[in-house]
């Protein structure tokens, strides 16, 4: 009898952590062809959707920015390659950071914009969704592409707060800036074009396809 492989284990895991907390963007990396790439992708997600869980786990804003800073923290760990022993999300964003030396500063900025909010602060709309955005594409496409999705990112982050209006009217810039971005790289994009959280998984996998299809959000 064959045992399971705990890496392909793992990896299920985060898949199924990232599909609970962030719909729009695992049908995204559903659009990642090779394997490896999606599980990279996935990792980034997972840690996001660690950070997202906090507010459900503690009610109190000081205890949520208690386990921030434990976050913050783990991150020395991470971008030195000695993460936290035993924790999944930890080693496979170690190994992930190592093989595609990501920058430490948007995952910083992003862990700054969660404890702002648990203390009442407007949302970061670039902490929250332009900085992991070009980690994505960083990840998918390499380096030097960063400023080509800083308008999707926006799209994507108008969207998630409500702000659909807004939103709609941001793709036009959005999809000027995307013309020079590797067809590799849409994915860590694509679900900038799903302004509307609340529709049904069917409907917005068609539009992600179509975006796809067209490269645009």
């Amino acid at each position: 009898m064959n045992e399971p492989d705990p890496a392909a284990t793992v990896a299920a895991s985060l898949d199924a952590q990232v599909r609970a907390a962030d719909l729009d963007r695992w049908l995204s990396s559903r659009l990642v062809a090779d394997d490896r790439a999606r599980a990279d992708l996935i990792t980034l997600y997972a840690f996001e959707a660690e950070l997202m869980s906090i507010p459900t786990r503690v009610t109190q804003p000081l205890l949520a920015e208690m386990r921030y800073t434990w976050w913050a923290e783990q991150l020395d760990g991470v971008f030195a390659g000695i993460p936290r022993k035993g924790h999944p999300v930890l080693e496979a964003l170690t190994d992930l950071v190592a093989r595609h030396a990501l920058d430490r500063a948007p995952l910083d900025a992003l862990i700054e914009a969660h404890i702002g909010r648990v203390h009442g602060e407007p949302h970061d709309l670039d902490a929250f969704y332009v900085g992991p955005m070009q980690a994505a594409v960083h990840v998918l496409s390499g380096p030097g592409h960063a400023d080509k999705v800083v308008e999707a990112g926006r799209v994507r982050g108008l969207g998630q707060v409500g702000r659909t209006d807004e939103a709609k009217a941001g793709r036009k810039t959005a999809n000027a800036g995307l013309k020079g971005l590797p067809a590799e790289g849409f994915p860590a994009v694509a679900s900038a074009a799903l302004t509307t959280p609340d529709e049904p998984e069917p409907l917005k996998r068609l539009r992600l396809i179509w975006a796809t299809v067209r490269g645009r959000v």
